[in-house]
């Protein structure tokens, strides 16, 4: 006899009663995407004709070197690479990752049980942050906050307290006064070097100092440095894990996404501390059987013969920051010149600053410009008064998207 009522069934049904999906509470937690209308917006001029330069999300609009592509190309027709493949990431690329760590900063790691591949370093963030913290946790999140700092941290449950990031001193010493008066003690500390959307970057001796505060107080670290192929001016940026007693701590993110060229084909690393990797690593057991093995296959080719087209790709950046900083201080728009990354943060002109939030000048440099960019408001109340300008276009496309923003200005 079967279970499902029939039609003359007397059970109490509400006949008519539309059928509702009820989601989950994590997702009910998570705000209205701010850029939606912003996005909208340029397809409708797009649409109608306009050409619109978008400066908004951060995304490479150069490609990977010629050989990479080659070799992703030439194990694709290889039969034996189209199975599944280890959550971990295969061992050779693992080894050649851990090879550019000891290259680049003189860090040793073991790639058995030091590193994992991850699908680019947001998924490995997000995982990691299932893997650490739940509820009744408190991780401190960077503030302004890249979206996924902030909302990986809510979707697994835990508080996040926000700590201003630009001034690294005054972040040491709030960073301290929060361990000491919070009870329990934060779990995990969030730290995103050369940071997005501020482009604000640190010296080696800021990482020993979060070291010793991590030991002091017993909290964690995920440092995130997906910024840290593209460098500017002579500057370098350190990793975290060269710091003395980092490994004991903490974990690191990397990406290949941006000096590489690899935005779309999802490859990160999150290397250090071997108990917190084995915690990612029994999530992602759960979730993935890891990335595309001609992939992986083509990024070790990347790794090993690239690190000049990486360089040159950093210079083409600072070219263009170049570009557009001084085409915005030429039409009366000053602003500071990153150090890293592949953004400019602007602080909103007068008198439109004092007229307007951050989404509204957005708005208008869309509408009246046909410039796209990111409200600082997106990234968090800190961010209100700024906006976010991605270096994605070339340098004639950027003296462009000036000229437009200055007749935008102008009117």
């Amino acid at each position: 006899m079967s279970d499902i009522p029939s039609d003359n069934d007397n059970s109490p049904v509400e006949v008519g009663k539309p059928f509702t999906i009820e989601v989950a509470e994590r997702v009910r937690r998570l705000p209205p995407y701010l850029f939606a209308e912003i996005n909208k917006l340029m397809y409708e001029k797009r649409r109608s004709g306009a050409d619109v330069i978008d400066l908004g999300m951060g995304n490479p609009s150069d490609p990977p070197q010629d050989l990479v592509v080659e070799k992703l190309a030439e194990a694709a027709r290889d039969p034996k690479n189209h199975g599944y493949s280890p959550a971990q990431g295969i061992m050779s690329l693992r080894r050649e990752a851990a090879a550019k760590y000891f290259k680049q900063y003189g860090v040793r790691l073991d790639p058995q049980r030091q590193l994992i591949v991850c699908l680019g370093s947001k998924e490995g963030f997000s995982h990691m942050c299932l893997a650490l913290v739940g509820p009744g946790d408190t991780a401190i999140v960077p503030s302004p906050s890249y979206p996924a700092h902030l909302y990986a941290v809510a979707m697994a449950a835990a508080n996040a307290i926000l700590l201003e990031v630009t001034d690294t001193e005054k972040l040491l010493r709030n960073i301290d006064y929060t361990c000491r008066h919070l009870v329990p003690c934060p779990k995990l500390l969030v730290i995103n070097y050369p940071h997005n959307p501020t482009t604000t970057v640190v010296e080696p001796e800021f990482y020993a100092e979060v070291v010793k505060l991590a030991k002091r107080y017993r909290f964690m670290v995920i440092s995130d440095m997906a910024y840290a192929d593209l460098t500017f001016d002579g500057y370098k940026a350190p990793s975290f894990l060269a710091a003395p007693g980092a490994l004991d701590v903490g974990v690191e993110l990397t990406t290949m996404s941006k000096g590489y060229n690899m935005a779309g084909w999802r490859i990160g690393f999150a290397a250090g501390n071997a108990e917190m990797l084995r915690a990612l690593s029994t999530i992602k057991g759960y979730y993935d059987y890891g990335m595309f093995r001609p992939i992986q296959i083509a990024a070790i080719m990347a790794l090993r013969h690239t690190d000049a087209a990486v360089e040159a790709q950093a210079a083409i950046y600072q070219r263009r920051r170049d570009v557009l900083c001084d085409g915005l201080e030429r039409i009366g728009w000053p602003v500071d010149r990153p150090k890293a990354s592949m953004f400019v943060w602007a602080k909103i002109p007068e008198p439109w600053a004092s007229r307007m939030t951050s989404f509204e000048f957005g708005m208008k440099l869309l509408r009246e410009g046909d410039v796209v960019v990111s409200p600082g408001a997106g990234f968090g109340q800190a961010g209100e008064g700024y906006l976010r300008l991605a270096l994605v276009e070339n340098e004639n496309r950027l003296r462009q998207a000036v000229r437009q923003i200055g007749r935008c200005l102008g009117k």
